[in-house]
């Protein structure tokens, strides 16, 4: 559901990064070190834009950098499936019945993920439903026409940030619980970046011409687990749905 937030929330205008300087611990091949258990705190995963609260789903602030005013540049026809996806949030969001919740939602649920690096690959294992995702880092390009529930991520180095370039994404994925959405002609670009030693800055900008009338940019900060002992635990989703099955019988 999209709302008239002027009258709820005052926007801020959310400046472009700094000049960076932070420079990460670097790994054994040299590169920016993104390794551990990282986690959002933030309600996008509710809505990426400001939202009030309704039940089971808390207010928060947009995390859309671009459009300053912080809103997705909808068509106007996608506009109205926005609202009705919110209607039919309970059925119709997919990650309800444990789907993998695709490329840039995996990145703010509120489950902590964990960044693996090797050579040929960047890993992030999230808690939910043991999803993983697989980033290539050895030049290859995106596969022919197929989607994936988590695309297809294939990134490179830029200094100090991971610069990965997703395609091939279901269209039935969403953006968050409201409802946003995209098309099978979605393509996304992420940076992520260690711009202090316990924060990676998150950056996407999702471009796609069946939905949106211009690209558009989130951001967002992931903060890294250092409680002892902390480690991802199980979310088994589909395990739950079950149990609650056979609980309303």
């Amino acid at each position: 559901m999209r709302y008239h937030t002027a009258a709820i929330f005052s926007l801020i205008a959310v400046a472009p990064l700094a000049a960076q300087s932070y420079k990460a611990p670097r790994t054994a091949e040299g590169k920016p070190d993104l390794q551990g258990i990282w986690q959002v705190m933030n309600t996008a995963a509710v809505n990426l834009e400001d939202h009030i609260a309704v039940l089971d789903m808390p207010a928060g602030r947009s995390v859309i950098v671009d459009p300053a005013d912080g809103k997705i540049p909808y068509q106007p026809a996608a506009a109205q499936k926005q609202k009705e996806n919110f209607k039919n949030r309970a059925k119709a969001d997919l990650l309800n019945q444990c789907y993998i919740p695709g490329v840039p939602r995996v990145m703010y649920l509120p489950f902590p993920m964990q960044i693996v690096q090797t050579p040929k690959y960047v890993l992030i294992a999230s808690e939910f439903a043991h999803t993983l995702r697989t980033i290539y880092m050895d030049g290859s390009k995106h596969p022919g026409d197929v989607d994936f529930w988590i695309g297809d991520s294939r990134g490179r180095w830029e200094g100090e940030t991971l610069v990965v370039d997703v395609a091939n994404l279901n269209p039935e994925t969403w953006f968050d619980r409201s409802g946003n959405f995209h098309s099978d002609a979605l393509h996304i670009v992420e940076r992520i970046t260690r711009t202090e030693p316990d924060i990676l800055t998150y950056e996407a900008t999702l471009e796609d011409s069946k939905v949106f009338t211009r690209p558009w940019t989130i951001r967002m900060l992931l903060y890294r687990h250092r409680e002892p002992n902390f480690k991802l635990l199980e979310y088994e989703c589909n395990a739950y749905l079950e149990d609650a099955a056979k609980e309303s019988r």
